[in-house]
């Protein structure tokens, strides 16, 4: 179950499926989960009115597909997650949208400390079903090395 540090490497770009249609009832319940309460989210005619003329979807809940999207290829055999940097929406989201997910390796560095472990650093980035890049984000994951 899982990859570990020695199967990435860097430059490769892993292709996460499959991808996740957010329905309206998805934004709604984990905007009001979050506590939330920007009317953009929740109000559709408010939202009518904003330059989107729809309601947005919560770009946290955009951020969490993305990650959760690429657990089975990038961390499912993850000893933890360190670190999220420099996470950035780059288009909107609305209900309707089908998210899908990638992975780039930036970089693998294997413990100084700890053999039996190591770094991986990635971007992921979701685009949506017109191939258009809706959020990056970068983090640090540890990740075991093959036992043995």
């Amino acid at each position: 179950m899982g990859r570990y540090l020695e199967d990435f490497r860097v430059g490769e770009v892993i292709k996460h499926w499959p991808g996740r249609t957010i329905r309206d009832f998805d934004d709604t319940w984990f905007t009001l989960l979050t506590m939330n309460t920007n009317p953009l989210h929740l109000d559709e005619h408010f939202a009518s009115q904003s330059e989107h003329g729809r309601c947005l979807v919560n770009g946290t809940l955009v951020f969490a597909l993305a990650v959760g999207m690429s657990v089975r290829d990038v961390s499912e055999n993850a000893i933890a997650n360190l670190e999220y940097e420099k996470i950035v929406h780059l288009a909107p989201t609305f209900h309707g949208d089908t998210l899908y997910a990638e992975s780039e390796v930036l970089e693998v560095a294997p413990s100084r400390t700890k053999p039996d472990r190591g770094v991986l650093y990635v971007e992921t980035r979701a685009l949506n079903q017109r191939g258009e890049r809706v959020l990056s984000l970068r983090r640090r994951v540890l990740i075991p090395r093959r036992p043995g």
